[in-house]
């Protein structure tokens, strides 16, 4: 029965892990207005063009007229003429005034299948000066119309396209927090016990872990390429996770230098302890109470709060449970190692 059920989670976790692949790469993005062109307007006529990314948001025979494209300035909206609809842009014609009640224009294009789609600070008129819209150049907003995109990922400013990556990222780290503290739990009890099994499940979650680690700051790297500019910032974020993991590769070093030191086990696993208190203050706590562009800290809203909508979540959950059960499954055959390797060098 218990080799049945040990067959089954790891079947699972691999079934799971295909979903998410499969899933994740294959699930459109919703349409998102990407750019203006050009940014800069004078007073006058100008045609703007506004470019989407994600899914067609209309239709090779769509007629311009179903699109109403609306520029808020303040609080007031400014009217112009949809020109040309192409299934990621539309051409529009505007009649800026000299007065506006701001300089920044933000841009909604109201469209039928997709809802409406939203580029803050789409334009800047730098020559116009304060004051209301003229009322023969306001606008009134269209009605909005529920988006029909089917099953598909938010679409997020920055993010783009880059959001799938929040179902390898995300999970990673959550992985590791779960296998690094059950390598405390058995530090804690080595240290009660003095029991060599404890030393070894110890030592195969750290390994485990680490794995992991590394995977997380390697897919983090890549993230903030993509949305902050640069492979790495000084975010307390990134900087506590590397430390985490030099922390327990601190750990590595120091059984290695120990060799068959009897005192070996003990030592690692006060380690070990101050290890993974650590990675809760550096990771957990610290950032909060510090300025960070990491999601979830210092004020900056969490995934959870403004774009893990149902069809993300979709996903997203089982990739937390896929990624945990591998990195279970990994750790049981690191601990499988230790007891063999144990074993033979005891003879």
């Amino acid at each position: 029965m218990k080799g049945a059920w040990n067959w089954t989670w790891k079947a699972g976790s691999i079934l799971l892990l295909g979903y998410v692949i499969l899933r994740g790469f294959g699930t459109p993005l919703q349409p998102g207005l990407v750019t203006a062109t050009p940014s800069q307007l004078g007073i006058g006529t100008d045609t703007i063009i506004l470019a989407a990314a994600g899914q067609p948001f209309a239709a090779a025979d769509d007629v311009p007229s179903d699109f109403h494209v609306v520029l808020r300035a303040g609080d007031q909206l400014l009217k112009t003429e949809t020109v040309e609809i192409t299934p990621h842009s539309v051409r529009l014609a505007v009649n800026t005034p000299a007065t506006l009640p701001s300089r920044a224009l933000d841009a909604f294009v109201f469209t039928p299948a997709a809802g409406t789609l939203f580029l803050g600070n789409a334009c800047f008129v730098e020559e116009a000066a304060k004051g209301d819209i003229p009322k023969d150049f306001r606008a009134k907003a269209p009605e909005e119309r529920a988006p029909k995109l089917g099953f598909s990922f938010p679409y997020q400013p920055n993010i783009i396209e880059s959001i799938r990556n929040l179902l390898w990222h995300v999970p990673m780290w959550f992985a590791m927090f779960f296998i690094m503290g059950l390598g405390f739990v058995a530090s804690l009890a080595q240290l009660r016990t003095d029991n060599i099994n404890w030393d070894m499940r110890a030592e195969a979650a750290v390994k485990t872990g680490l794995v992991f680690g590394l995977l997380g700051l390697a897919t983090g790297s890549l993230w903030a390429r993509w949305t902050w500019g640069a492979w790495w910032v000084s975010d307390p974020q990134l900087n506590g996770a590397l430390v985490t993991v030099l922390l327990y590769s601190g750990y590595l070093i120091l059984r290695a230098a120990m060799g068959d030191d009897d005192r070996v086990g003990r030592l690692a696993a006060v380690y070990n302890v101050f290890a993974f208190i650590m990675l809760v203050v550096l990771l957990m706590v610290l950032p909060r109470y510090t300025e960070s562009l990491h999601p979830g800290k210092d004020g900056n809203p969490g995934f959870n709060s403004y774009d893990l909508d149902n069809s993300l979540r979709a996903v997203f959950y089982p990739a937390v449970i896929g990624w945990g059960a591998l990195c279970y499954w990994m750790y049981t055959l690191r601990l499988r190692m230790n007891r063999h390797a144990y074993h033979l060098l005891s003879r």
